[in-house]
């Protein structure tokens, strides 16, 4: 494993940490102040698509796509890039054209997609004209087993038509998302992993009704577009808008799931490594008993388990995008479920340890803190809970031979 950046990566790099500290980061207060001035918006406010535009002149467009009209770099070139959007990642992702749930839709759309299909949707979407959203979790079953899933999707001859009731359907909400990828059962009497398929309905579309947003942790997400919960009450679509093979659904999404959730990773990162500045500044800065923080051994400590867990983390991310390229990731999907639980887990711990020393200013607006906890802890159920992940890793590990059966 060579995790050494190579020239491309590095020009990427070098000018990425450019647009952060030059564009990104000073955008950060007028981000916040235009979305309080317009409190109905829902998506981010104007000042984006200044930063989209600069991205565009910069080369800084599409980073996460492998494929035509992406950069056309690999999972392991792609992290340390991913990585620094995360420190502001209300903001850098989108401004990059590289935020969730797009960069899955685009990925699906690009492999699976019809010719109409990538026309329709995939081409404004790779030009981030427009935004899309993921309808799979439902609010009546455990979607942590996809198999639950309940929405029907009846086949009417030349349509399709919908019926049931989706939530966390993230950016559902923003004017500008123009195409919902809603998975749902076609074949209710097929084997397990053939009933569900993925269709595409437009936005617009009678009987789709995107009732209210759900809140993280009392957070609205305004400038991603909410988390919409969507009644489709006889929705009706052409039969062209399938995505992919009727009762492919499972392995779509799954195809879909595996990348984003090494991207999700990737980016917790970058909020850790910006947790750490944080806290390492405030300790520097706070004087408390007539010393600064930073000569106390305990915060000493504090500092120093948060470098190295962080540390620990990026390597497990940095293997899991390795296999991936090396093997696809069908065969990495082990590394990608430990980096999965290890990382939001390790940033959440960290980030808590910065409100700590930060005492109530932590707890306030007044720093990303509260916001960056509330990402951690999100990603320990999006994408899969932890508990799923570590019943897969705990299943291939007894199923497995020991490399040393007998020892003596």
């Amino acid at each position: 494993m060579d995790f050494e950046y190579g020239p491309k990566v590095m020009a990427l790099r070098e000018k990425l940490i450019s647009f952060m500290q030059e564009r990104v980061l000073p955008a950060e207060p007028v981000f916040e102040r235009q979305l309080q001035d317009d409190p109905g918006r829902w998506g981010a406010p104007p000042i984006m698509a200044e930063l989209k535009d600069a991205a565009k002149a910069a080369g800084l467009w599409n980073l996460f796509l492998r494929q035509e009209g992406g950069q056309g770099l690999t999972n392991l070139e792609y992290a340390p890039l991913a990585e620094l959007t995360g420190w502001s990642p209300a903001i850098a992702p989108e401004a990059l054209n590289c935020s969730p749930p797009d960069t899955g839709n685009m990925e699906l759309l690009t492999r699976y997609g019809t010719p109409d299909q990538r026309n329709e949707w995939l081409v404004p979407l790779l030009d981030g004209a427009i935004r899309s959203c993921f309808s799979m979790t439902e609010p009546d079953v455990a979607s942590s087993d996809a198999n639950n899933v309940r929405l029907e999707i009846l086949d009417e001859g030349d349509a399709w038509v919908l019926n049931g009731r989706k939530w966390w359907s993230t950016a559902a909400l923003r004017e500008d998302c123009r195409v919902a990828l809603v998975m749902g059962v076609t074949d209710p009497d097929a084997p397990v992993g053939r009933r569900h398929s993925i269709v595409l309905v437009p936005t617009d579309t009678p009987g789709m009704t995107r009732t209210r947003s759900t809140m993280v942790l009392g957070f609205d997400d305004r400038h991603e577009g909410g988390h919409g919960e969507i009644v489709f009450d006889g929705v009706r679509v052409p039969k062209e808008n399938l995505l992919g093979p009727r009762g492919g659904g499972f392995a779509v999404a799954q195809a879909r799931l595996g990348p984003g959730r090494i991207h999700h990773c990737m980016r917790l990162i970058g909020m850790g490594e910006r947790a750490i500045a944080l806290m390492t500044e405030r300790a520097r800065t706070r004087v408390a008993f007539g010393r600064p923080l930073a000569d106390e051994g305990v915060v000493q400590a504090t500092v120093a388990d948060a470098r190295i867990r962080l540390d620990a983390a990026r390597l497990m991310v940095l293997r899991a995008a390795w296999r991936m390229d090396v093997d696809g990731p069908k065969a990495a999907r082990h590394d990608i479920a430990a980096a999965k639980v290890m990382t939001p887990l390790t940033v959440k711990h960290l980030v808590d340890e910065a409100i700590q020393i930060f005492g109530g200013a932590g707890l306030s607006q007044d720093t990303p803190l509260a916001m960056l906890f509330a990402q951690a802890r999100y990603l320990q159920i999006a994408d899969g809970p932890d508990q799923v992940h570590r019943r897969s890793i705990a299943r291939a590990e007894f199923a497995s031979d020991p490399v040393l059966k007998k020892i003596g």
